[in-house]
């Protein structure tokens, strides 16, 4: 299945780049102490105590120092990376390394990011305020998740050689995946995350094989690797906050408890190219978030020169669904059920 362009290079962005916001780690981590003392494994936890879970662990992600490699394994096959954060002061720093496909570095210092392509000579700067991806969790209505997802405690594991809770997140509906979680008993951060389907098998896995928490923080080595390359391009793609309605759109309703988490308005051309961009294509990207997963939508221009006819396909655990909507193409995308992309499909309408 051949996707759009601009899909495919946001996608593999998402996976190998990570975000989250500092939110009191250390009253988190003495309310989680009281809550496994008194939690017996298996046993639902009350609403508040999943919140100070998820919140720990989403805190970690950006409130630790650490370095490791990632593994990310599905049916489809194994992709990994290397990841290095730092924290110091306010600041965050990143460098992730991905080790399977076109060589290539992430590199961000808090919302900053570039993207450097070292073959095509390229790198692609960007500012972003909402980036997803593991070790954080994305969290973009962590008040309800107890609404979507019964949340239990599971017993103690080893993971990449430190000690892990384990929760399992099991949907109360049919709209989106389960998940078990493994969060590093010390420190909260996410050592491994499976996404289940309704029967409880594993579609997709991303864990670490190795990670050493509580390294010294080095973040000349991230910005010196974020100065421009002698003889790169520098692409700096305009990213135009917008709304649906302010672009002739409308989702009728709301799916199964997904709410809007942003929308910008795009370049989209393949920025891994070396052809210069065009300034006159672009799309608009929405994402709609339940707490813990997310649906994209990607609404572009329809070309003859890229004829499509309306399709749904699977890539792992990624579901995809596309059609045209007389001069537009429309794709969804998101790590769900195929049901809840065809509901996000039947609510979005064209109102100009």
């Amino acid at each position: 299945m051949r996707l759009p362009t601009l899909l495919t290079v946001d996608c593999m962005r998402a996976r190998l780049t990570a975000f989250a916001a500092p939110l009191g780690v250390a009253l988190c981590a003495w309310l989680l102490v009281l809550s496994a003392a008194r939690a017996e494994p298996g046993a639902p936890i009350e609403p508040r105590e999943a919140r100070e879970w998820l919140m720990r662990i989403h805190n970690a992600a950006s409130q630790r120092n650490f370095q490791g490699t990632f593994v990310v394994g599905s049916m489809e096959g194994l992709s990994s990376a290397r990841i290095s954060h730092f924290l110091k002061g306010a600041d965050q720093f990143e460098w992730i390394e991905p080790l399977d496909g076109q060589l290539r570095h992430v590199l961000r210092h808090n919302a900053e990011v570039h993207t450097v392509w070292p073959a095509s000579h390229l790198t692609v700067v960007e500012q972003r305020d909402v980036i997803h991806s593991f070790p954080s969790l994305l969290l973009g209505g962590i008040d309800r998740i107890s609404d979507f997802y019964d949340v239990r405690l599971q017993r103690v594991e080893r993971v990449a050689g430190h000690e892990a809770n384990v929760l399992l997140l099991t949907p109360r509906d049919a709209y989106r995946h389960g998940y078990r979680l493994w969060a590093d008993e010390r420190s909260g951060l996410l050592l491994r995350a499976d996404l289940l389907n309704e029967r409880g098998e594993m579609l997709e896995r991303v864990a670490f094989s190795d990670v050493l928490i509580g390294v010294r923080p080095q973040p000349e080595v991230v910005l010196q690797s974020m100065r421009t390359p002698p003889g790169h391009r520098v692409v700096r793609p305009r990213l135009e906050p917008t709304q649906l309605q302010a672009e002739g759109w409308e989702m009728r309703k709301s799916v199964a408890g997904f709410q809007a988490l942003s929308c910008l308005r795009r370049p989209m051309d393949n920025l891994s190219s070396v052809e210069p961009a065009n300034p006159s294509a672009s799309a608009i990207h929405a994402v709609f978030s339940d707490g813990i997963t997310y649906v994209s939508l990607f609404i572009e221009p329809y070309s003859d020169e890229r004829p499509m006819r309306s399709m749904q396909g699977s890539s792992g655990a990624t579901q995809t669904l596309m059609s045209r909507r007389g001069d537009f193409r429309v794709t969804f995308v998101g790590d769900v059920p195929a049901a809840t992309l065809q509901a996000f499909n039947a609510a979005l309408e064209r109102r100009k």
